[in-house]
């Protein structure tokens, strides 16, 4: 296990790592008003964003599921990593060296982290891959099969791909010599174990390198060369590892997420060399699957990099897919979960049934365009896919399929389409369009797809139970129908917003357990145990806030931090208005004074009624409710001015 991180390290990272590149690389973010940027949550499915990053105070929330933190936070959540692996990853982006405590430096191998070494293994794996490719006799086989599908060297560098010898142990021997332990080779699913030691897993085949959004290469997909291979398998995959899920990347995406981000066009491929031969035709926002279907998971990385909302304009996902019945099945895969997205999506089918790699080969680039551009929209070839199988010539065909497609036209999403294409596709059936019209009324809506709970962090280490005294915290939500819970809520963002609008000793000006909510009394008390520090950065600053405190509003603490304050900011300073701020602090100090005032009259009429009651005891009390009163008229002043 690595070791302790010195706590100066940690906070050099945080504040040397931009938070918004680093959730750039999971989601498009768009501008959300002064000083923040918003896009789809990573953590949950959602159409419409509520995933909030302010860049100054270096921290996101997701105002949907209520997920936040800091950038280590952010990259422990999505990448699955311990804390120590979270910061030593984006150390290593940094070129920061870290220190560790005495006495508890990292074993030699895991100075990276268990999730870094295995990245490591597979990017040494895919130099050594390459090369072999590309410099050695045996690699003519892996270079022949490119050639013929009209990939040359370049194409081969550009993709990264490469080739694994015959032999079934040259990798090995390379991995090993490059420092990784027998454990770390195995747990990358580059090799495997047999009764006489470590075996490379792919052995005389094609490779094809499987990089994560962030362009690490996290596994390989491997196609048959030789007709007596072993494995009859045509393609194989790494198997699943921590760092490789086959359901949640994407081949290619690595080169395609800027273009999918700037033009909000996906297109789906079938295979690896369809994504090459689309890539070099010009379809430069191409992706395929890594030997599975098309699934939920696909879905939701697409839709937040290509801002799939339905306040923008429309995206556009486009699918490829061979015109056999395989490619069918696969569509109309796709067709059931076509509900998720806010965008609409198309289906290409080549003339002949070619995918993009031959038809670039046969009949060049701009044919491969073409395709892509004369895409269908999935409804049309889920209902013409659906209408195939009867026989529309006779009258029990028609009926049938009638009843076949009505729940595809139900499941259209705007209603207001659904006249029009009923009269599209009575005709398509050959029917009169009231026929269709009573079919459809009397069909349900096709098979939505079946919900699933987030499986988000699957794997990571268990979180340290809180102790008794944490657990024993529960404090409610503040109710922000209250208009001075509401003030108070404004108040706390502004100081963890803006700090520099306030002097050092405005929290101090503001009386203990003067906040109305709990958990706004919770957060006003880490405010005071740090202190506004003019010494730290906002990042620093704001992290020693969220360890001052309290677990129970550590995640309110993060979504004040980037909520958005309802008032119009300074467009030359981004600043909040100064006269705002003040009256937000005089409208706290306010109702506390005047809780104040309440309790004090409580207390003098109680003693006045009392036949024991203290003469001396009403007398300060009244002078203490005059200088409350007058302290009240100078805020109400205040306020009005």
């Amino acid at each position: 296990m690595a070791g302790l991180i010195r706590a100066e390290d940690v906070v050099s990272v945080k504040e040397r790592t931009s938070i918004t590149d680093v959730v750039r690389e999971h989601v498009t973010l768009r501008p959300a008003g002064v000083g923040a940027m918003k896009g789809l949550c990573p953590f949950h499915d959602e159409k419409t964003p509520s995933f909030t990053v302010r860049e100054s105070v270096g921290s996101y929330h997701c105002f949907g599921c209520g997920e936040g933190g800091d950038v280590i936070d952010f990259v422990r959540a999505v990448d699955h990593l311990t804390f120590t692996e979270a910061v030593e990853r984006l150390a290593a982006k940094l070129g920061l060296e870290l220190r560790y405590e005495e006495g508890s430096a990292p074993r030699q191998g895991e100075s990276l982290g268990k999730r870094s070494r295995l990245i490591e293994a597979n990017r040494v794996a895919e130099q050594w891959y390459h090369q072999m490719l590309v410099d050695t006799r045996e690699g003519r086989a892996g270079r022949d099969f490119l050639r013929e599908r009209g990939f040359m060297r370049p194409e081969a560098e550009h993709f990264g791909l490469g080739y694994a010898p015959r032999g079934g142990e040259e990798l090995v021997r390379h991995l090993l010599g490059r420092g990784f332990t027998d454990d770390e080779v195995l747990a990358a699913g580059l090799c495997g174990r047999g009764s006489r030691g470590l075996y490379d897993r792919f052995r005389g085949r094609l490779l094809w390198p499987i990089r994560d959004t962030t362009g690490d290469t996290v596994g390989f997909g491997a196609r048959r060369l030789f007709e007596d291979d072993r494995v009859q398998a045509k393609y194989l995959n790494t198997s699943e590892t921590s760092v490789y899920k086959k359901s949640q990347v994407l081949y290619g995406l690595d080169l395609a997420k800027k273009a999918i981000s700037t033009e909000r066009k996906a297109v789906v491929v079938e295979g690896y060399t369809d994504v090459m031969a689309a890539h070099l035709a010009g379809i430069q926002q191409a992706v395929a699957t890594c030997g599975t279907a098309f699934g939920v998971d696909h879905i939701k990385v697409l839709r937040r990099i290509m801002r799939d909302e339905p306040d923008l304009s429309p995206a556009r996902v486009v699918f490829t897919f061979d015109g056999d019945a395989a490619g069918q099945k696969a569509a109309m895969k796709a067709y059931a979960e076509d509900q998720r997205w806010a965008s609409q999506s198309f289906v290409a089918v080549a003339k002949d049934g070619m995918d993009p790699c031959d038809l670039r080969l046969r009949e060049g680039d701009a044919a491969v365009r073409d395709l892509v551009e004369s895409a269908v929209p999935m409804f049309e070839f889920a209902v013409r896919t659906t209408l195939e199988r009867f026989d529309l010539s006779s009258a029990e065909g028609r009926v049938r399929a009638m009843a076949a497609v009505a729940p595809i036209i139900n499941s259209i999403r705007d209603s207001a389409l659904r006249p029009e294409y009923i009269r599209t596709v009575a005709g398509w059936v050959g029917v009169e369009v009231d026929q269709m019209r009573s079919a459809t009324q009397r069909a349900g809506r096709a098979r939505p797809p079946s919900p699933s709970a987030p499986t988000r962090r699957q794997g990571e280490e268990a979180v340290p139970e809180p102790s008794a005294g944490e657990a024993a915290v529960s404090l409610p939500p503040p109710d922000l129908r209250d208009p001075v819970v509401s003030a108070e809520r404004q108040l706390l963002q502004s100081l963890l917003q803006y700090p520099s609008l306030f002097s050092p000793e405005t929290i101090d000006q503001i009386a203990p357990h003067a906040l109305t909510a709990p958990a706004h009394g919770a957060v006003l008390d880490a405010l005071r145990i740090v202190g506004l520090r003019a010494d730290l950065s906002l990042a620093a600053w704001h992290s020693a806030v969220t360890d001052a405190a309290p677990l129970a509003v550590r995640g309110l603490l993060a979504e004040l931090a980037v909520a958005p304050l309802p008032v119009v900011h300074d467009s030359s300073t981004g600043l909040p208005p100064r006269p705002y701020v003040d009256s937000l602090l005089a409208r706290v100090q306010e109702v506390s004074v005047s809780r104040q005032i309440a309790e004090a009259m409580s207390q003098m009429r109680r003693l006045s009624a009392a036949p024991d009651g203290d003469p001396q005891q009403v007398r300060e009390l009244s002078v203490q409710l005059q200088d409350l009163e007058r302290r009240r008229a100078k805020i109400r002043e205040e306020i009005v001015r």
